[in-house]
C-alpha cells in the first residue's frame, strides 16, 4: 500500500497537500525533476507552484491576514519572497489590538500586564519576520502601551518605515524614541501625543529624516510646541492638530514661521487665547480670530471648524478640551479632514480574525515560539 495520496499513470507523481488555516488546499510539488512531461506525443508545459509569476503570488497572498501568511512563506523560497512583498506590508495596522492596563497616579500613569507585553512581542516577531524589512506604515492604537523594548524590536527591523502612527508614549523613555527616530532616516510622516518636553524629538526628527514633511499632534498645543516645530522641522507641509487644545498664539506663530506649510487643520479644536499653563487667565475662544484667517489664507489646504452643530466640536466641549477618545466610536480617533492622514479601515494584515485570536488565545511559552 501507498501512504499518502498517489497518482499512477505511466509514471508515478507524488502530491503532497498543503493545509493553510484550514481555508485551501494546494499541492506543493512532484518529485520529479523538469517541469516538461508528454503526453502521447504532445509536449505540455506544466508550472509548479513555486515557479507562479510574482506579481500572481502577491495578489493571491494580500487576501491573508499576517497569521495565515506564516505558514505560508515556510513553503518555498518564492512563495517566502512573496509573501514579504511591499505591495503586502505598505501598511501594518494594529488599529484593533489594545493593552489590558490600569490608569495608575505615579509615572507613566499606566500599568499593563505581562500577557499584553508578551502577545504584542509575538506578534511584531511574526510581522517582522515575513515582512523582511518591508513595512512602510505602522498604525498602532490609543490604547496600546508598548515599552522602549518593543519600539527598538520594530526599529531595528523596519528600515523603510516611511510613516508612524502612535498615539500613546506612556512608557517610551526619550532614549527609547530618539534611538528609533535616529533608524529611520525616510520617515516622513508621523502622529504622536502631546509631551512635556518636544523640542528634543523634533530636533532628533529633523537631524535624521530629510524628507519629513507631516506631522500630528493629538492632545495639547501650545507656544513651546510650535517654537520647538518652527526651530528644527522648517519644511513641515502638512500640519493636523484635530480635536486638540490649541493656543492661538501657537498657530500664529507657526503660519509666521513656517514659509513651506501647505496643509493646516484644527477643525474641532478648542482654541484659547492666553497661557496655557494658566487655566484662570486663558480665554476659551468661541469663533476663530480674523487675524488666523488671514495669515492661513496663502495655504493650499486650511480646516478649521468651531459649530455648535458639529457633534466632534460638541465631544471637544464636553471633554473639557481634552477629547477622552476612548467614549467614542473605534473609528473617531482615526479619522482626519486631511486625507493623507485619515486612516480609513483597517486593512486585511490584521484584521477581526488575527484579533479575536490574539485576545484568545494565551501567549505562546518563549521556548516554543515560531521563528521566522
Amino acid at each position: 500500500s501507498y501512504e499518502g495520496k498517489k497518482v499512477i499513470s505511466k509514471r508515478r507523481f507524488s502530491f503532497y497537500t498543503l493545509r493553510v488555516s484550514g481555508e485551501f488546499e494546494l499541492a506543493k510539488r512532484t518529485r520529479r525533476e523538469g517541469a516538461l512531461y508528454r503526453m502521447g506525443e504532445n509536449k505540455s508545459v506544466g508550472k509548479r507552484w513555486e515557479d507562479m509569476e510574482t506579481d500572481v503570488l502577491v495578489k493571491i497572498f494580500k487576501q491573508l491576514n499576517m497569521i495565515e501568511l506564516g505558514p505560508v512563506s515556510q513553503v518555498c523560497r518564492s512563495w517566502c519572497l512573496a509573501c514579504s512583498d511591499p505591495l503586502i506590508w505598505n501598511a501594518l495596522d494594529f488599529g484593533l489590538l489594545k493593552s489590558n492596563f490600569i490608569q495608575t497616579r505615579a509615572s507613566p500613569y499606566i500599568w499593563v500586564d505581562d500577557w499584553s507585553d508578551r502577545r504584542l512581542t509575538q506578534l511584531l516577531r511574526v510581522a517582522m519576520g515575513i515582512s523582511r524589512g518591508n513595512v512602510a506604515c505602522m498604525i498602532f492604537h490609543f490604547n496600546l502601551y508598548m515599552k522602549d523594548e518593543h519600539l527598538t524590536y520594530i526599529s531595528e527591523r523596519s528600515p523603510h518605515l516611511k510613516r508612524l502612527v502612535m498615539p500613546a508614549w506612556n512608557r517610551i523613555t526619550k532614549n527609547g524614541i530618539c534611538q528609533a527616530i535616529r533608524r529611520w532616516s525616510e520617515l516622513e510622516s508621523m502622529t504622536m501625543p502631546t509631551i512635556a518636553h518636544p523640542p528634543y524629538i523634533m530636533e532628533e526628527i529633523g537631524k535624521n529624516c530629510k524628507n519629513f514633511s507631516e506631522l500630528k499632534i493629538m492632545g495639547s498645543f501650545d507656544a513651546q510646541f510650535a517654537t520647538a516645530i518652527a526651530a528644527h522641522l522648517p519644511n513641515l507641509k502638512v500640519l493636523s492638530l484635530r480635536c486638540s487644545r490649541v493656543a492661538k498664539e501657537a498657530i500664529l506663530y507657526l503660519l509666521n514661521c513656517l514659509e513651506h506649510l501647505e496643509v493646516l487643520n484644527i477643525a474641532h479644536c478648542m482654541l484659547f487665547d492666553g497661557p496655557m499653563l494658566h487655566p484662570g487667565r486663558r480665554q476659551s475662544l468661541r469663533e476663530l480670530d480674523h487675524t488666523v484667517h488671514e495669515k492661513a489664507a496663502r495655504l493650499r489646504e486650511f480646516y478649521h471648524c468651531q459649530s455648535l452643530s458639529c457633534i466632534a466640536c460638541q465631544r471637544m466641549i464636553a471633554d473639557e478640551g481634552l477629547m477622552r477618545w476612548y467614549r467614542y466610536e473605534e473609528c473617531f480617533w482615526r479619522q482626519d479632514e486631511i486625507s493623507s492622514l485619515d486612516l480609513g479601515d483597517y486593512g486585511k494584515l490584521f484584521d477581526a480574525k488575527c484579533e479575536t485570536n490574539a485576545r484568545e488565545r494565551p501567549p505562546l511559552r518563549r521556548d516554543r515560539e515560531i521563528r521566522l
